[in-house]
């Protein structure tokens, strides 16, 4: 999400409410694991669109993005330089070498579930390969911190720490969020320390967690279509995200399939 200030309260979940964002985010998570197999050379960013819905739908989810402030579609689908919130398109088809960002969110029985992973298309180079790799343990890092009476902070500075002290940069722009019943809720989660209060965790908050690493410059600008984001510098970025429930026994990933 962009960055919005907020002064909205931090909603606890219950139990039951739980095991519903559990649901949602099997849903999404099953779209993942379809699309790792479906992101191939050749086929177009508007073609994984549509399996992406069909396959919501079919388990009883609604796509959480299509109509959402506009936009125009179920996948967020970001090539590259696309940073976040790629529209899919059939003009755009999917090149050997290329990395690709797959965003989907669902809602399910009044609740929401959102998901992100960077895809290889076919053989990328190592400084891509590394580019994933390192985004994706900093994602990890950050989840390590969901622990009961740990700040928003402590998940910042870990995903910046570790992106940072491996040559890459944090968007800062674009953040995390709070998820539940609405798709975007408070707090945000920024990849990167604020010098601000951080809000203290609590047993039953759900975030997701989404650092975005960028090659080159943590500066991005959006395109003309007023939703893609692309790095300032064309330079490759990275994004994945996970919708984490905060619990008295430590991290419980929702977005995970069981």
């Amino acid at each position: 999400m962009s960055r919005q200030s907020s002064k909205k309260r931090i909603s606890v979940k219950t139990p039951e409410e739980l095991q519903i964002m559990k649901q949602a985010n099997q849903i999404v998570a099953g779209v993942l694991a379809m699309l790792r197999k479906e992101v191939v050379p050749g086929v177009t960013t508007n073609y994984l669109d549509k399996i992406s819905e069909e396959y919501c739908l079919d388990h009883g989810a609604t796509p959480a993005f299509k109509g959402y402030r506009g936009f125009p579609c179920s996948l967020c689908a970001s090539v590259n330089e696309q940073v976040v919130h790629g529209i899919p398109s059939q003009k755009v088809t999917l090149k050997e070498g290329d990395i690709i960002s797959v965003d989907f969110g669902s809602y399910y029985k009044g609740f929401y579930g959102d998901s992100a992973v960077t895809l290889p298309v076919g053989n990328i180079s190592p400084e891509l390969d590394r580019l994933l790799e390192v985004t994706k343990v900093a994602l990890n890092k950050g989840i390590e911190q969901v622990l009961v009476g740990n700040r928003i902070a402590d998940i910042s500075r870990a995903v910046q720490t570790y992106a940072e002290a491996n040559g890459f940069s944090v968007v800062r722009q674009f953040v995390g969020h709070g998820i539940g019943s609405e798709l975007h809720e408070a707090p945000e989660i920024p990849n990167y320390v604020q010098k601000m209060p951080s809000p203290r965790l609590l047993a039953g908050m759900v975030l997701a967690i989404e650092p975005m690493v960028n090659m080159g410059t943590e500066k991005v600008r959006i395109l003309r279509d007023q939703w893609t984001v692309v790095t300032e510098d064309s330079k490759p970025s990275a994004h994945f995200e996970h919708t984490v429930a905060v619990t008295d026994n430590g991290p419980l990933i929702l977005s995970t399939l069981d």
